[in-house]
This record gives structure tokens, sequence and C-alpha cells, in this order.
């Protein structure tokens, strides 16, 4: 029972990271392939919008819109990915501007393809690997963060098991039982560790100049 129950503990954390990470980086992706291609006026249209969302700290935006929303794990991750979505377009956009102008391209508008052809074949499999690595390595600030809301009672909510809400239990009995508070942050640091390090892993493994 209490494997079960640490597992059902460690599933819901990371399911919520990584449908938060999920939900971002496919919305972030397909914007910042359109806004990179887009024309300029286009492009500094709606990258002045993604800044909007990058102005605030996105625990500042969560907290905001779970007072609208309300509480709840899937309240947060939906709040969450409302904004996380930008840093992804702004990545994306980059990466498309330092491509879209390179011969294979230039060689399939002269081949008569289509622009969305060209987005989806050439220059997202092009631009992908650091917004994928940039993912690995969110999917650990997801968790610290999915944890800080439900310590501060507006993410999960009992009976849902949850880090963040543990520690918050927990530090009730800090005195006289502190195993309730620790065991849950330490589980919170080896994960967080875990994604970084493959985070890491997946970087110098993408990327030519390390080979």
């Amino acid at each position: 029972m209490p494997v079960l129950r640490l597992q059902l503990r460690a599933s819901s954390a990371l399911a919520a990271a990584v449908s938060l990470i999920g939900l971002s980086l496919v919305a972030g992706s397909l914007a910042g392939l359109v806004i990179g291609a887009a024309g300029r006026r286009t492009d500094e249209a709606l990258m002045r919008v993604t800044e909007l969302f990058l102005a605030l700290p996105q625990i500042v935006w969560a907290l905001a819109l779970t007072s609208v929303m309300g509480r709840g794990l899937a309240n947060c991750v939906l709040a969450l990915a409302i904004t996380w979505w930008a840093q992804y377009a702004r990545l994306m956009r980059a990466q498309v501007l330092g491509v879209r102008h390179r011969e294979f391209v230039t060689a399939s508008r002269a081949l008569g393809q289509r622009e969305w052809r060209i987005l989806l074949r050439h220059l997202l499999p092009n631009c992908f690997s650091p917004v994928l690595v940039k993912a690995t390595i969110d999917v650990s600030l997801a968790i610290l963060l999915l944890a800080a809301l439900s310590f501060l009672g507006v993410g999960a909510q009992p009976p849902l098991p949850e880090w963040g809400a543990m520690v918050t239990i927990g530090r009730k009995y800090l005195l006289d039982y502190p195993w309730y508070a620790t065991f849950p942050g330490l589980a919170i640091f080896i994960t967080v560790l875990g994604f970084n390090l493959f985070g890491d892993g997946l970087r110098d493994a993408l990327d030519p100049r390390m080979k």
C-alpha cells in the first residue's frame, strides 16, 4: 500500500507537469513557426502579443487565472499553459529566422512547394531540437511551479495526492514528524534533478557541435 500511494503521488505530479509542457510545446511551436515565417509587420505585431505573456512571472499569471477559474490541479495546468506557450513561440521564431533563408528552403520555393509544406517538412524539423531540449528541462520547472501552487492552496485539492500539497500538510507536524514533509520534498528534488540531467544529455546528443 505505501508503494501504491507513492506511485499515485508521483503519477499525479508527473502527469500534470508533462501535460502542461506538452500543451505549451505544441501551441508555442506552431505559433513560433507561423510568426517566424510571416512578414515583418505581422511578425512584430504577434511578438508584441507574446511579450504580454512574458511580462509577468508565470506564478503570478497562474495565481491570477486560478482566482477566476477556481482551484484545482487541472485549472493550474491550464492557467500555466496559457502563459507558458510564449516561451516556445519566441524560441521557435528565433530558430525559424535563422533557417528560412537557407538554400534548401529557397530551393523548395523554387520547385513550387506550398508554404505550409515548407513550414512542416523543412523548417520545423530543422528548428525543433532546441525547443525539445528546453521542453525536457522545463518539465522540472513545471513540477516546481505546480508544487508551489499546491503548497499555496490553489493547486491539487484533497483527496488528490500531490507532492506540494503533502509538504503543506506535513509542515504542521514538522517538529514531531519531520518525515511527513521531508520525503515529498526529497521526491521533488530527485525528480527535478533527474529531468535536468536528462535535458543536458539530450542537448549534448542533439547538438552537432558537441560531436
